[in-house]
């Protein structure tokens, strides 16, 4: 049986973070693809397959940070939920923001989870590698062509 890697996209504008996230995946014991999109825009042009993106396949997981330029993280997961090809794409808020004000519409606009990014390098390595355990390896996700 061949097993595909599991696929998460990266909705972040910050090179440092990507660079971060990508490190924390390479040490991963899981096939991982991981996609980038940098800004909320073209987040929305990749998850719907448009121009550019018409071949992409649909991840499984989306990591999303708040604060992105064209189209805010909280517009663009109110967009992803309220699609009903998008929706059962689980979503985490992977983000600077503590603000309970952020968290609250995160969840009331159906967030999966909200983590914040800690500003030290090792714990947010350690972080990436927990959502990637606890989303494909505990957690019983339906196949992509089943969303």
């Amino acid at each position: 049986m061949i097993v595909n890697p599991f696929h998460i996209l990266l909705v972040e504008d910050n090179p440092g973070d990507i660079r971060l996230t990508q490190e924390a995946l390479k040490t991963s014991k899981l096939q991982v693809e991981l996609s980038v999109a940098r800004d909320g825009v073209e987040v929305l042009a990749f998850l719907r397959q448009e121009g550019k993106f018409a071949d992409v396949s649909k991840p499984d997981l989306i990591l999303l940070d708040l604060n992105l330029p064209r189209k805010s993280g909280l517009e663009v997961l109110a967009e992803i939920k309220d699609d009903d090809d998008l929706k059962n794409i689980p979503v985490v808020i992977l983000t600077t923001s503590e603000s309970e004000e952020d968290i609250l519409r995160s969840y009331n606009l159906h967030a999966n989870c909200y983590v914040t990014k800690p500003v030290d390098m090792h714990q947010f390595l350690k972080i990436v590698q927990q959502i990637e355990i606890f989303w494909f390896v505990i957690v019983k996700l339906p196949h992509a062509n089943d969303r």
